[in-house]
């Protein structure tokens, strides 16, 4: 497996580099990531910022800020690809959705996180360790 693995947004305008090893995969379930991604949940790959490099050579790439949760979303400005997520908690690290990734990475899914939080539309029938809402309306916080 190679020491780095690669991604982009949608368009591509927005790349990003991540050296290997990630920190963890977890599919959050939290109703922040559903908002945000308009999607059940969304899995995220967790690295130290210092791990990787972002490539946004035409200025695409945009923060949304929501103090009350002490976090931050990356997003690309020209096709909207949700991408990037950051939290004071988690300070240094560097939260990357797992389906921008072109090349492999070097784990699968290891959890559900936020899970009381699920939509009631979906069935998750998986092995994964499931982690109850640990802070309500947190917003995607990891605590491993």
């Amino acid at each position: 497996m190679p020491n780095t693995a690669h991604g982009s947004c949608l368009c591509g305008a927005v790349r990003f580099s991540a050296q290997l090893p990630s920190k963890w995969v977890v599919h959050c379930h939290c109703t922040r990531c559903q908002r945000a991604h308009g999607a059940a949940f969304v899995t995220w790959v967790g690295f130290d910022e210092a791990q990787v490099q972002i490539n946004d050579a035409q200025h695409a790439w945009r923060w949304f800020r929501t103090p009350q949760y002490a976090s931050q979303r990356g997003f690309c400005s020209h096709c909207g690809s949700p991408m990037f997520f950051q939290s004071e908690r988690e300070a240094g690290e560097l939260h990357i959705a797992r389906a921008l990734f072109n090349t492999p990475i070097d784990r699968t899914p290891e959890a559900h996180i936020h899970h009381d939080s699920r939509v009631d539309w979906m069935q998750i029938d998986s092995h994964l360790p499931i982690e109850s809402d640990r802070i309500k309306a947190s917003g995607c916080i990891l605590v491993f």
